[in-house]
């Protein structure tokens, strides 16, 4: 099946009393059969993908070829009998092969009802003989387009007779089956091999993805004319194919579910293991732009983890340092040996680690086996990645039981310029967000200090950006050594997105403190069950009745951290990098950051409310730089 979905922007010609309506015809009677057997094809087509094998087949069940141009070549070179149409028709191409099949014996071939007298008496006196299959592809009009060709070249690649048999042989589909792609051609073989001939119901479906995609040829012309004129677009079609169904959407009672590609294009990703879900694929769609930016933002091996289409964290493959080993549980003679990927997914997940738990992993690089060691050891639903090695790929494939989702990123995978999304019935469209954040967004430094915005700077600038233009807005985020610290996501009020992020950067530095760090656990404690108790170490505000709980996890109750010796640790606190996906409307947010050992900030400006904001950075000894690029994401 297929989905249509068109965008019109005006609609049929009204009369003061209602809607103009055209003639309408009635149904034309004849027989229907289920099965029809294949006596004879029409083939032409531009993707010659698998035809010859095709052909090879039919003409094996004795069927009759019909072809033309360098499709008859191909088949007549791999030594198969063909009729070229213009013998059959009696009437040679001409014009340049602009008519080739724009003729009675092949469309009333193709729409002649089966069972009706008039029609066969009809077909009998004028010799056309019954066209039981066409298998065509239409001119690469969109490739030729995008290929950059002239105008000219362009309305050449407009193809018309085989639209034209498409639609004829569809709307005829109680007696032939149309064939528009070589994905279809094992179904009919195997139909043929099983039934005889073609079903009516593969027919039916057949007939309905031909005019779908008819139908997006057409809009692509239409679009595609239209600009070049200047004016808006009339209609916009876009074709969906179903691709595989979903256990529900975003939540249990949201079915049906599916993921659909577009018609004749690939979906970013293949499924290698598991069975994904609704937001594991928009983690996954979201987290891969983040790291393939940052690989070529950086130049650094990439990693996210997101939840929930936000990231928990992001990083590049920066070395750790000692506390940060001993806070990420980690030897340091064991982090050396880490590659830059696995290297850069450690940190990515020790963000926050809170927030990970059941995370949806992406790298931008190769997942190799120390990659996969720190991934199994972690709670994660899966992963996205460019590829696998073997060793990495068994054992992500046993991890949960082997329903660990594995996806694999579709080498060359191109989005398109626009992307629509369908809300309440209304179709938004917009340009895509492609704009990649480098070190050149960097370079307009407001502050005094703008030699302290070294290298390292530039680099934890573009990691905090671009992990934020892929968080929910409102938002900012705070970086530090290559990595995310703190996400403040999906806030009304920027200063609040300040305040969440800042409590989540508090956190990060307060599990390096030697109290946290020392913290006694019993033997056989859980990782994850490890990382919980610390976080509620440093918030400190416990129940009692969950008091209890968390000093049974430890050999000696642990004495609290104190509110100053908190303080006394965050004092230190500084070289923190704080993004913004906009401008800063008052100096609060800056005010709020600097409890956080904030240095260094990265917004886009634009506020009446910039000097003011300019001038608190200058208070707080902050260097601030204005990218001039505002990344909201909805």
């Amino acid at each position: 099946s297929i989905y249509l979905c068109c965008e019109v922007s005006s609609f049929f010609p009204s009369t003061s009393q209602g809607i103009t309506m055209a003639h309408i015809l009635s149904a034309v009677a004849g027989s229907e059969v289920d099965v029809v057997p294949i006596t004879r094809v029409l083939i032409s087509v531009s993707d010659k993908t698998g035809i010859v094998e095709f052909a090879t087949f039919l003409a094996s069940k004795k069927v009759e070829l019909l072809s033309t141009g360098g499709t008859a070549k191909k088949l007549r070179d791999a030594g198969l009998t063909v009729i070229d149409v213009s013998d059959y028709t009696g009437s040679p191409e001409c014009l340049d092969g602009r008519v080739k099949t724009l003729h009675p014996k092949v469309h009333g071939g193709l729409l002649g009802v089966r069972g009706n007298a008039q029609h066969e008496k009809e077909m009998e006196d004028n010799g056309i003989g019954k066209i039981d299959m066409t298998i065509l592809n239409l001119y690469p009009f969109e490739a030729t387009v995008a290929g950059g060709a002239e105008f000219s070249q362009c309305i050449e690649n407009i193809d018309i007779g085989g639209p034209s048999m498409l639609r004829s042989t569809a709307k005829n589909h109680a007696s032939t089956a149309i064939v528009t792609s070589p994905d279809q051609y094992a179904e009919v073989m195997a139909t043929i091999l099983e039934k005889g001939g073609t079903t009516l119901k593969l027919r039916k479906q057949y007939a309905a993805r031909a005019f779908s995609l008819s139908a997006a040829y057409d809009s692509a012309i239409s679009n595609w004319f239209t600009r070049q004129l200047g004016e808006d677009t009339p209609v916009t079609a876009r074709v969906y194919k179903p691709e595989f169904p979903l256990k529900y959407g975003c939540n249990p009672h949201q079915k049906p579910s599916g993921i659909s590609s577009l018609l004749n294009n690939k979906l970013p990703f293949d499924v290698l293991n598991g069975v994904p879900g609704y937001i594991n694929l928009l983690d996954a769609a979201n987290a891969w732009q983040l790291v393939k930016e940052l690989r070529e933002g950086t130049g650094l091996a990439s990693a996210a983890s997101f939840k929930h289409v936000s990231p928990a964290g992001a990083a590049v493959a920066v070395p750790l340092s000692d506390v940060e080993c001993a806070a990420y549980e980690i030897k340091p003679e064991d982090a050396l040996k880490l590659t830059p990927v696995a290297l850069a997914y450690l940190r990515a997940r020790n963000a926050d680690p809170l927030c990970s738990f059941g995370d949806f992993a992406a790298v931008s690089d190769e997942v190799d086996e120390a990659t996969a060691l720190i991934l199994k050891k972690e709670v994660s639903d899966g992963i996205v990645a460019p590829s696998y090695t073997p060793e990495a790929l068994a054992i992500l494939k046993k991890k949960k039981g082997g329903r660990f989702i594995i996806l694999e990123a579709t080498p060359g995978f191109s989005p398109g310029e626009l992307e629509y999304r369908e809300v309440y019935g209304m179709a938004f469209s917009q340009k895509r967000n492609d704009i990649v954040i480098t070190k050149d967004h960097m370079k307009d430094v407001v502050t005094s200090k703008k030699d302290a915005v070294t290298d390292a700077v530039v680099r934890d600038m573009i990691v905090a950006s671009i992990c934020i233009k892929y968080t929910q807005s409102n938002s900012v985020g705070f970086a530090r050594n290559g990595m995310m610290v703190g996400v403040g996501a999906g806030q009304q009020s920027r200063v609040d997105c300040v305040k969440l992020a800042g409590r989540k950067v508090r956190t990060w530095y307060l599990r390096q403190h030697p109290k946290v760090l020392a913290l006694p656990f019993k033997e056989g404690s859980k990782r994850q069950d490890r990382v919980n108790a610390r976080v509620r170490y440093i918030e400190g505000d416990f129940t009692p009745e969950e008091k209890i709980r968390w000093e049974a996890q430890f050999s000696a109750v642990p004495e609290p951290l104190s509110e100053d010796e908190k303080s006394l640790f965050m004092s230190a606190a500084d070289g923190v990098t704080l993004s913004s996906d906009a401008f800063f409307p008052f100096r609060d947010s800056i005010d709020h950051a600097s409890k956080f050992g904030v240095s260094y900030v990265a917004q886009p400006g634009g506020s009446v409310q910039d000097p003011q904001v300019t001038s608190a950075c200058e208070e707080y000894g902050m260097s601030m730089c204005l990218t001039g690029v505002r990344l909201f994401h909805h």
